[in-house]
């Protein structure tokens, strides 16, 4: 069973053209066998929160259906991120899209002191069921609170997707925490992060894999689009290119 996380550059506003450019990502991990990819906090949007109230939709969202047909023809699980309606400001959300069924949400937990003016905190972990596995969603800032690691095993899971928009310094401590938290929980990680300027920071990729017992797998360098693809039963990690 493989599983990818993408680094990708998005268009800030322009959810119709990240949709294209996120159907050919897809398409690159079908190529490669995926059972799912995992895309970078508000991929659909890229990371401007300023912009999310005027951004904010649904996950029934009918520009979305290209995602869910997707998932549909080649059976992938597709986890991709924009800001959703929310009372009284919208949440940052990460839209789960399966073969035929109806389209999961997640959203982000707990919020950096920054992210407070613009958006709620999600209510409730959410956990993807794949094989014998049981896969939660981090978003950001939460991944990198060991509580939240903690809340989502006991919740049932034993893989852990964490989705992102971080800067350089931020990619330095979560290179410090993840492992952490995979020894911790015998749990492999997966983080995408996405690559250039988002408001107010620049984001570094290196989106990455580690196994349970904390070891890296496999680093995407910063600055280049691709994916990383672990493959669960060999643990080894291929790094592909982007389309």
């Amino acid at each position: 069973m493989k599983l990818c996380a993408a680094q990708l550059s998005s268009i800030t506003g322009d959810i119709e053209g990240n949709i294209g450019k996120h159907c050919a990502f897809i398409q690159r991990a079908v190529e490669q066998g995926a059972a799912l990819i995992l895309f970078p906090e508000l991929s659909l949007t890229h990371y401007a929160p300023s912009l999310a109230q005027g951004l904010a939709t649904t996950p029934d969202d009918p520009r979305l259906d290209a995602l869910q047909h997707l998932a549909d023809v080649h059976g992938i699980i597709i986890c991709a991120g924009l800001p959703v309606t929310g009372a009284p400001l919208p949440r940052i959300g990460m839209v789960i899209f399966q073969a035929h069924q109806p389209r999961g949400l997640y959203c982000k937990q707990r919020l950096h002191a920054d992210e407070l003016p613009w958006f709620s905190p999600g209510e409730g972990q959410a956990l993807i069921r794949l094989g014998e596995h049981g896969l939660a969603p981090a978003i950001c800032y939460e991944s990198m609170l060991p509580e939240h690691a903690d809340e989502a095993v006991a919740a049932g899971a034993d893989f852990y997707l964490v989705s992102v928009a971080k800067s350089a310094n931020g990619i330095a401590a979560g290179q410090q925490h993840y492992p952490a938290m995979a020894r911790r929980h015998g749990m492999p990680l997966l983080m995408s992060n996405s690559i250039g300027p988002v408001e107010g920071f620049l984001t570094t990729g290196q989106s990455a894999a580690w196994n349970r017992q904390g070891d890296c797998l496999g680093t995407l360098p910063d600055g280049q689009e691709g994916l990383v693809l672990l493959d669960l039963e060999s643990e080894r990690v291929e790094l592909i290119p982007g389309p």
